[in-house]
């Protein structure tokens, strides 16, 4: 297959980390766009369209890829549309958690999202693209001085002094909405609050605070591209 042609997806695909394709980098929902970048053994490493994020797929996937008879373009959302678009992004985030699900590194489908996946998700419902991970997402928005500086729809950062490792959902009134894994967290989506004395998850996440975000702008593919382990 040509690489760097732009292929349109036909069926939710994963999407891993090597191209021995057995550890899920992320997904790919049907209607969305790729580009195949090279071929190692039975795999391809693809970049897709939307977020700029790579993964390798099975060459057995090339039955749900089509040659696409229009290149993606990213669309053009500023604060003010985002602004009126978070009411449902919310509202997405919150049916998520009000269904069966557990944390799933990678997830960005659902039932089973990742802590970035979702904020993703939400958004990208709307029809905003947000980077993919939450260190990327920290990057993109527009920092806030604190996070008690925060309104619904922001975003809230946690993990290490010198990475970004988990990204939330601010709801207000200290209250956050995000996918967390079993260690530390719910093994899912729930609700957890900015107040140390909350319960044993808020506490554990209160001491990894980095910081809040807003998002003022959609994801530009191509131009906003982050530096990551894959080919220019």
């Amino acid at each position: 297959m040509p690489a760097l042609t732009h292929w349109h997806i036909t069926a939710d695909l994963d999407l891993f980390d090597s191209p021995a394709c057995d550890r899920l980098a992320t997904q790919a929902a049907a209607g969305r766009q790729l580009q195949i970048l090279e071929q190692q053994d039975q795999a391809w490493l693809v970049r897709l369209a939307e977020d700029d994020y790579p993964g390798w797929i099975p060459i057995s996937d090339r039955q749900h890829l089509q040659p696409a008879s229009t290149v993606y373009q990213p669309s053009q959302h500023d604060r003010t549309a985002i602004e009126a678009a978070i009411p449902n992004a919310i509202a997405f985030a919150q049916a998520a958690a009000a269904q069966p699900n557990t944390y799933l590194w990678g997830g960005c489908l659902g039932p089973n999202y990742d802590c970035s996946g979702l904020v993703q998700a939400a958004f990208a419902a709307q029809g905003i693209w947000l980077p993919r991970d939450a260190w990327q997402q920290e990057q993109f928005c527009e920092p806030l001085p604190n996070w008690e500086a925060a309104e619904p729809g922001d975003l809230i950062f946690f993990g290490r002094p010198d990475r970004c490792t988990h990204v939330a959902l601010y709801l207000g009134d200290r209250a956050y909405l995000h996918s967390s894994g079993r260690e530390i967290g719910r093994n899912g989506i729930g609700i957890d609050w900015l107040d140390p004395s909350a319960d044993a998850v808020s506490d554990r996440y209160w001491q990894q605070l980095r910081g809040a975000g807003r998002i003022t702008r959609s994801y530009q593919s191509g131009s906003d591209r982050f530096s990551t382990w894959l080919p220019s």
